[in-house]
């Protein structure tokens, strides 16, 4: 029961990540299409301020993933790592270059360099959730399993490609959501629209996608499959569906408010749906959770730790986001930063 409790403490996490890390990723994806210096000012302006309160807060939930992952079950560990630690060591890369490049941008103040800063930020939001997808594509396919040496096979198939595609749309749909609702707390009245008419293309992207993905899935995926067309992962499907439409419709009744929660909801059940979907195995149809469960002694500190965690830092970060939503956070200014111009800032 505590190796079951803890797999899905594991994929309530991938979800968390999903929604939290995934808006900010949608936010740079958005960046990346901004269009020019001069075109692309206003929403880079308008990303940069809604994104600097908590871009570095959404990475906890990552760290959740890897410290259940590795201590909890160790072969899946082990056996995701080595199989995939190319397109794992690119999402690694990219978080890096992303993080720096939203950091240093803003006090940048050469313009050659911004473009280089911006370019990274940009590049990077699409490139990592792209490969994390794909990772995920590999295990619901079962070209992953303890022993499995690295390949591209393991992460460069049909359903890895379409699952990296699907994680990039879904990030777009909710940064754009996201970037809408914070356009109306910004005064940027004049980006509300532009974004919200982003978020409609980003779901039917998903949409399209997603219905790409059914023949792949059922052919190469399997298991997973079967297990999406029946029980629980077809009933979170139906309401991840059910939750993208009524996104949609706010966001076409202007509730922004509801649009953010119906946006998250709809991304959170789509993971629950694959969770769902693939129980009892954590690698398709290999290894069970209770074979990748690691020593009885572990998991028990494990979930100690996670009831610690779940107390201290969940509502914590839920405060941060409230207060993030509320506009009570701010971003930093350019005095703040100690930006001062040097000689040749505008080259």
């Amino acid at each position: 029961m505590m190796a079951d409790l803890i797999a899905w403490l594991l994929v309530i996490a991938i979800a968390a990540y999903a929604c939290a890390g995934g808006t900010d990723y949608g936010a740079g994806f958005w960046d990346l299409f901004a269009g020019g210096a001069e075109r692309g000012k206003r929403p880079r302006w308008l990303i940069d301020h809604a994104m600097a309160p908590v871009w570095e807060v959404n990475n906890v939930w990552l760290i959740f993933i890897l410290i259940i992952m590795w201590t909890g079950f160790p072969a899946m560990f082990q056996a995701v790592f080595e199989a995939m630690w190319l397109p794992l060591a690119l999402a690694a890369v990219g978080q890096l270059l992303r993080g720096a490049g939203f950091a240093l941008r803003k006090p940048t103040r050469r313009i050659a360099q911004r473009r280089v800063y911006g370019a990274a930020f940009a590049i990077s939001s699409l490139l990592t959730p792209f490969f994390l997808g794909a990772v995920l594509g590999g295990i619901a396919s079962g070209r992953v399993a303890v022993g499995t040496p690295a390949s591209a096979d393991a992460w460069a198939n049909p359903t890895s490609v379409l699952a990296g595609l699907l994680a990039v749309a879904a990030t777009a749909l909710l940064g754009a959501v996201f970037l809408s609702s914070d356009a109306r707390r910004f005064g940027a009245h004049d980006l509300v629209d532009y974004f919200r008419l982003r978020a409609w293309i980003a779901f039917a992207a998903v949409v399209v996608i997603a219905l790409a993905a059914l023949p792949i899935t059922r052919n190469d995926a399997r298991y997973v499959w079967d297990g999406l067309t029946s029980g629980l992962g077809l009933l979170m499907a139906i309401l991840a569906g059910v939750c993208g439409l009524a996104t949609v419709l706010f966001l076409g009744r202007r509730l922004h408010g509801w649009s953010r929660y119906s946006a998250v909801a709809t991304v959170g059940l789509a993971v629950l749906a694959w969770g769902f979907a693939q129980r009892p195995y954590l690698l398709p149809t290999s290894l069970t959770v209770s074979q990748a469960a690691g020593a009885a002694h572990s998991l028990r500190w494990l979930g100690i730790v996670t009831l610690i965690a779940v107390v201290l830092v969940v509502p914590a970060l839920v405060l941060v986001y409230r207060l993030d939503t509320k506009g009570r956070l701010e971003p930093l200014t350019d005095s703040d930063t100690s930006s001062a111009g040097l000689p040749g800032d505008n080259l």
